[in-house]
């Protein structure tokens, strides 16, 4: 959980997160999956994850479940971080082709 919880700090709340806070069943489904979430709502839905397993308000089955969402959240969180990396590193060499270098 650790590794989770160093991701970010976003302000968290139900509506921020496109499940409503709720459990995770059928959130796995085409419909609702993490791969169209935007880095914010990720991170956002994360830390909803982490505060419910930490207080301990749902049960094992429920936390298990909602544990693989976050991590799964965390992949997404991180593909987007990726692809803002590429896209800064284009960008700077594209800038450096043509002489102007960032200031």
């Amino acid at each position: 959980m650790a590794a989770m919880k160093a991701t970010g700090n976003a302000q968290v709340s139900d509506k921020a997160s496109p499940t409503g806070g709720g459990t995770s069943e059928g959130r796995d489904s085409a419909g609702d999956s993490v791969s169209t979430l935007t880095y914010e709502v990720a991170i956002a839905e994360l830390e909803q994850i982490i505060n419910r397993i930490e207080s301990g308000e749902i049960a094992l089955d429920e936390s298990l479940k909602q544990y693989r969402r976050g991590a799964m959240l965390v992949r997404r969180c991180r593909e987007v971080l990726d692809a803002a990396k590429t896209e800064v590193e284009r960008i700077s060499a594209a800038d450096l082709a043509k002489g102007d270098a960032p200031r």
